[in-house]
């Protein structure tokens, strides 16, 4: 799920959209490179666009902060949800981050109220709203842009409420525990479906997305496609009262 070579969101971008025009800034602070977003066509349909972006080189890792979005980047995520309502447009978000930033300047601008609120109103939302766990899924980081209609992940990625080192740091005490945090959480994609905090898995080539970019862009693409097609049809009503089930479902018997 780490690997640094695995395709990241701009790749996903320029796989599976045209006419991408990225939008930046939250009209109160700054731009967050560490989610990139904008409005775009995928396979013909206008969406809403949104993804973590960890970058490949060193460049690129520090201009995109690793894919840990700043309050910010959150807020950014809750402007656009606002434009995906407006204009009718079905959201696609892209997941791949250890968390957020857990800097001092992120806990002044208020982050978990930040995440709290793109949270609040990707269950609101009357589109159609599909998440994809490219990666990792960690933290607070990767919930405020999780709560789709449907949440995706693919074969080999993770998601979790907190990373396995952070959960060995407050368990244990010590992050050297993380692989039996890890194990303990279950967060492979076969425990959440299994669980019922993801929809679908999505198959990896052979030796992990990294191996084959192109064909698991490909992949992850014709996913989509099959699940906003089942989407599209219903009324804003009827996706808030299914999101609300599904959500309110998860951990009851």
């Amino acid at each position: 799920a780490r690997h640094p070579d695995r395709p990241h969101f701009l790749e996903y971008a320029e796989g599976l959209l045209t006419e991408f025009v990225e939008l930046r800034g939250d009209r109160a602070f700054a731009d967050d490179q560490a989610i990139v977003a904008g409005l775009a066509h995928f396979r013909g349909q206008p969406v809403v666009v949104m993804g973590h972006e960890k970058g490949h080189d060193v460049a690129t890792r520090i201009k995109h902060n690793f894919g840990a979005a700043r309050p910010e980047g959150y807020r950014k995520v809750e402007r656009l949800l606002d434009l995906a309502d407006r204009f009718n447009l079905p959201v696609l978000s892209f997941i791949d981050t250890g968390g957020a930033y857990p800097g001092v300047g992120g806990e002044e601008r208020g982050v978990a109220e930040a995440i709290a609120r793109s949270t609040q109103k990707s269950l609101k939302l009357g589109v159609p709203m599909i998440a994809i766990i490219t990666g990792e899924g960690m933290s607070g980081g990767a919930i405020g842009m999780a709560a789709g209609d449907k949440v995706l992940i693919m074969e080999h990625a993770v998601y979790a409420v907190i990373s396995p080192e952070g959960c060995a740091g407050i368990i244990w005490r010590d992050r050297a525990f993380a692989p039996e945090a890890a194990k303990a959480m279950k967060i492979t994609a076969q425990d959440l479906i299994e669980h019922g905090i993801v929809d679908r898995i999505i198959a990896e080539p052979p030796g992990g997305a990294h191996s084959d970019p192109a064909a698991a862009i490909q992949l992850v693409g014709d996913a989509i496609e099959e699940e906003l097609q089942s989407l599209l049809p219903l009324t804003a009503a009827q996706l808030r009262r299914k999101r609300a089930d599904r959500y309110l479902a998860i951990g009851r018997a």
